[in-house]
C-alpha cells in the first residue's frame, strides 16, 4: 500500500510519500494529479513512479498533521491550476442505513436487484448527485462551513474514489481517500427534492491518497467531539461487499457521460455512508470536531464545524443589457 500526501509552504507545493513517522519528498512534481499524468504517459503504476521519485529529504509527519509545521496539508487530490476542472460527486442509497433514513427504499431495492451485473455487463444506475468543484474541497484540519442560508450541517463519513482522465479521454482510478461529504440534512429532510441543493456545501478529503487500498469491506469510524469530549461515535462497514452496487457499476454510470471524460479532469466520487449523527438527533454546533477514520486508509481526517455569523443577504444579479 502506498500513501501519498500533498503539502504547501507559501507558494511552494510538494508531493510526499508517507513513511511513518515521517514523510519523504518526491522530485519533479507539485501535485498528485501531475504525478498521475506522468505515470499514465510513462506506462507506469502510480505507486512505482512515486517510489522512483523519492528524495533523501524527510519531515516529521506528526508536526505537519498536527498543524505545528510551516508546511500544511492540502486535500488528497486537487487540480491546482484550474479548480473547476476538479468535479466532486457522490452516490447515495448504496448502503442499507442510508436507504432507511430516506423517503423511499425503491431505488435501494433496484440496486440490490441489479447493481451487481456480470463482468462486462451494465447494471442499473445508482442515485447520483453533484457536489461541486474543487473550490469546495477542504483539507484535514480546515473547517467545514454551515453557511447563513443553510438549515443545518452534518458529517457524512465516507470513502471516496479519486480519478484522473488522461489526455486521450480514458478515466483512471488513482486511489481512494477518506472523506467527509458534509451536507445539509435538515434541508433535505423537509423535501426529498431538496437533495440536490443540500449537497452544495464544502467537504473534506484526505489527509492521504491511498494507492492499492483494499475496498472489499472497510471498517469506518465516525466521531463527533464537543468541547474536547466525545459526543457521539459510531462504526460501520463500507466497500464493495457492503454496498448494493459493484464498484465497476458505480464507475461505469459516472464515466458514461462524455462531460465526465474530458482530458485532465480530476474526479472525487463519494461512495456513501451507513450512519449519520443527524439520524441520532445530533445537531452540530460551531467548534465541534468531526473525525473520519478507516482501517488501512492512513491517518484520520479531522475537521471542525464553522457556522456563519453573517446574515443571509439577497444576491443581486446585475443585468448586462
Amino acid at each position: 500500500m502506498t500513501r501519498l500526501i500533498q503539502i504547501k509552504r507559501g507558494n511552494v507545493r510538494r508531493v510526499a510519500l508517507v513513511e511513518e513517522p515521517n514523510i519523504r519528498l518526491l522530485d519533479g512534481c507539485s501535485s498528485i494529479s501531475e504525478l498521475a499524468l506522468m505515470a499514465i504517459a510513462a506506462g507506469l503504476k502510480l505507486s512505482d513512479l512515486a517510489r522512483q521519485r523519492t528524495r533523501h529529504e524527510t519531515f516529521s509527519y506528526d508536526q505537519i498533521y498536527d498543524g505545528r509545521s510551516e508546511w500544511r496539508l492540502l486535500p488528497a487530490i486537487d487540480q491546482p491550476d484550474e479548480p473547476a476542472r476538479c468535479l466532486i460527486s457522490g452516490t447515495g442509497l448504496t448502503h442499507l442505513g442510508s436507504a432507511r433514513g430516506r423517503h423511499s427504499m425503491k431505488m435501494f431495492r433496484w440496486g440490490v436487484e441489479g447493481g451487481r451485473p456480470a463482468e462486462g455487463a451494465v447494471g442499473v444506475p445508482p442515485e447520483w448527485f453533484h457536489k461541486g468543484t474543487g473550490c469546495a474541497l477542504r483539507a484535514h484540519g480546515e473547517p467545514l462551513d454551515i453557511p447563513s442560508y443553510a438549515e443545518d450541517g452534518g458529517e457524512e463519513a465516507e470513502i471516496a474514489g479519486v480519478y484522473l482522465v488522461a489526455e486521450d479521454g480514458r478515466p483512471y482510478r488513482i486511489g481512494f481517500a477518506l472523506g467527509n461529504e458534509f451536507s445539509d440534512h435538515q434541508f433535505e429532510k423537509e423535501n426529498y427534492l431538496n437533495l440536490a441543493g443540500s449537497k452544495l456545501r464544502t467537504c473534506s478529503l484526505g489527509p492521504e491518497l491511498v494507492v492499492n487500498a483494499a475496498f472489499e469491506s472497510v471498517p469506518v469510524a465516525a466521531t463527533i467531539e464537543r468541547d474536547g469530549h466525545v459526543l457521539w461515535t459510531k462504526t460501520f462497514r463500507t466497500g464493495e461487499s457492503e454496498m448494493c452496487h459493484s464498484l465497476q457499476n458505480l464507475e461505469h454510470h459516472h464515466f458514461k457521460f462524455e462531460g465526465h471524460r474530458q482530458p485532465r479532469q480530476v474526479h472525487v466520487h463519494f461512495f456513501g455512508t451507513d450512519c449519520l449523527s443527524f439520524s441520532d438527533q445530533i445537531r452540530l454546533q460551531n467548534g465541534d470536531v468531526m473525525q473520519v477514520a478507516a482501517e488501512g486508509y492512513g491517518r484520520p481526517l479531522r475537521n471542525s464545524v464553522r457556522t456563519s455569523k453573517s446574515e443571509h443577504d439577497l444576491v443581486k444579479v446585475i443585468p448586462l443589457e
